[in-house]
């Protein structure tokens, strides 16, 4: 989960930087997503959903994988709903009633571990209100049965009004039906009954819409438009206060029972705890349950009979699997967040050592370390991870639209075709130089044709034994390409001044597109003649 929210934001922060048009931007998020879905590890029915901000009828965030050669007629997607009286799933006001849904949901995980343990004591107006919240369950349960959902075997979408009933009623129905259930309205009808055990137990049952909250959060982690950490950590922090909430009422629930209220933890020190405020008595059971879960235990409230001490017992015990839930998840943030910078710090030590146990000198040293910082920089853009992981047309328009003004721009390529310059962009790749890095050296064998795109180059040439600097390349000037095109050894170094950018093409992929452009090949070798001359 972590490494696909962390890469999934990656691949947008690439769209982004180099300010591609939204419609290739769209395209490349996309692309991933489809790409995430298809491994294993990641398959899910639908497409997490991602429109770059813009809503869409056509957007794809919904689109269903279809299975391995599936016909048009065998697929579908979640829009084909062939029935008017059904509800789809991804309609934009059933998307409002869910999160209406989650805020009730809130409040029955609070108000419902009160009722618990404060039953007798709570006035009449929030059980009014449990009654109409329970209300809208109940309509959300007869909503579900008009819902299509899609079949986990065949990944098709079921808008079957039978099938989405008895799969329905053959799951979650009970459930959501209990814990929809007023139960305190009922026991009103028995008075004796109305403050018993049985009745609470039963009220419990509205815990089971928690499971909303769970795909809400699993939601949110893979959403990009969302802090992974943030929702993570909210998520951990919502976990730690309902189980601090729920063992506080749960403590003061078999204190409230127990035969001798003075023997009891909150009776010790307050003996007529009753008669105080319902306030009071609540941040007391918040106290004791802090202290218990952070095993602080000041002391002045403990167990003060077997039944709170088994309770306590059981509590400390949940408390040491929470805490290592915490500190796991925890851990596991915090290592994803500073492994890539622990890595770096090792690699660049393990350079400077080589550089001096080989005795290398100075000079190179440094273009080491300054090489391993930039693949750093770069590393964290995660741009080349991001191209290739695209279709290859895909690629060809980001290439196209970053690099044919540039390509198009060098002396070498002046009066050549459109399409030659289209077939020599999609083969390029780019790279960056740091500052006094060797792009090509002198006498070396010419493998690739470079094109500097921004940054400086020294032309530097070796003259009676001294390196002297020939000549400076600017944004736009070819490199090495003599020694590419005459098949020799370059005659020349070439070296950066400053951050680089450069685009480099081998030299078998640039020649096999010139031999497939006859005139377009003379043209080049005019223009390499004209300026040599």
């Amino acid at each position: 989960m972590l490494s696909y929210a962390s890469v999934a934001s990656s691949r947008y922060k690439y769209a982004m930087q180099p300010r591609l048009p939204p419609q290739i931007e769209l395209a490349v998020v996309r692309s991933f997503l489809v790409a995430m879905a298809r491994r294993p590890w990641g398959a899910r029915c639908f497409l997490p959903c991602y429109d770059g901000g813009r809503s869409s009828g056509s957007s794809g965030c919904n689109e269903l994988l279809p299975s391995l050669g599936a016909t048009t007629a065998q697929q579908q997607t979640p829009e084909l709903v062939s029935k008017k009286y059904l509800v789809s799933p991804y309609d934009p006001r059933y998307k409002v009633w869910e999160r209406f849904l989650i805020l009730l949901v809130v409040y029955s995980a609070w108000i419902c571990p009160l009722e618990f343990a404060f039953l007798r004591y709570l006035p009449r107006a929030p059980f009014v209100v449990d009654d109409v919240v329970n209300g809208f369950f109940a309509v959300d349960i007869i909503l579900t049965f008009f819902v299509p959902y899609v079949d986990k075997k065949s990944y098709l979408v079921v808008d079957d009004p039978k099938k989405i009933a008895l799969r329905y009623l053959s799951t979650w129905f009970i459930f959501d039906a209990c814990s929809t259930v007023p139960f305190h309205s009922i026991s009103h009808l028995f008075n004796k009954h109305e403050h018993s055990l049985g009745f609470k137990f039963l009220n419990v049952l509205r815990l089971w819409r928690l499971r909303r909250v769970s795909s809400l959060f699993a939601r949110l982690e893979k959403d990009i438009r969302f802090n992974y950490a943030v929702i993570r950590c909210t998520k951990l922090i919502s976990v730690t206060l309902f189980a601090i909430h729920c063992a506080g009422c749960i403590n003061y629930l078999i204190a409230d029972r127990y035969p001798d209220p003075r023997r009891t933890w909150i009776g010790a020190v307050m003996p007529d705890f009753r008669e105080d405020g319902l306030w009071v008595r609540y941040v007391t059971c918040l106290y004791w349950s802090i202290t218990t879960m952070t095993t602080t235990g000041y002391g002045d409230l403990h167990a003060e009979n077997a039944r709170e001490m088994l309770f306590g017992i059981s509590y400390m015990l949940f408390n040491l699997w929470l805490t290592a839930y915490l500190i796991g998840n925890m851990t596991n943030l915090v290592v994803h967040s500073t492994s890539r910078t622990r890595d770096f710090r090792d690699m660049v030590q393990a350079a400077s050592e080589f550089a001096a146990r080989n005795q290398l000198p100075q000079q190179i040293e440094e273009q080491m370390v300054n090489h391993l910082c930039l693949r750093y920089k770069a590393e964290g853009l995660k741009q080349q991870e991001t191209l290739d992981i695209l279709p290859k047309a895909m690629r060809s328009s980001i290439s196209l639209y970053l690099f044919f003004p540039v390509v198009l721009g060098t002396y070498l390529f002046k009066g050549v075709s459109t399409s030659f310059i289209q077939q020599l962009v999609t083969e390029m790749q780019a790279e960056y130089f740091a500052p006094k890095e060797d792009i090509i050296l002198q006498n070396e064998y010419p493998s690739d044709l470079h094109l500097l795109v921004t940054g400086a180059v020294d032309i530097v040439a070796m003259l009676d034994g001294t390196e002297q600097v020939y000549a400076k390349a600017a944004e736009g000037d070819l490199l090495g390409e003599i020694g590419v095109l005459c098949n020799k050894p370059q005659p020349f170094t070439f070296r950066t001044t400053k951050l680089s950018q450069v685009l480099r093409i081998s030299r078998p992929k640039l020649m096999d597109i010139i031999q497939e452009n006859a005139e377009d090949g003379e043209i080049i070798r005019i223009n390499l003649q004209q300026v040599n001359s």
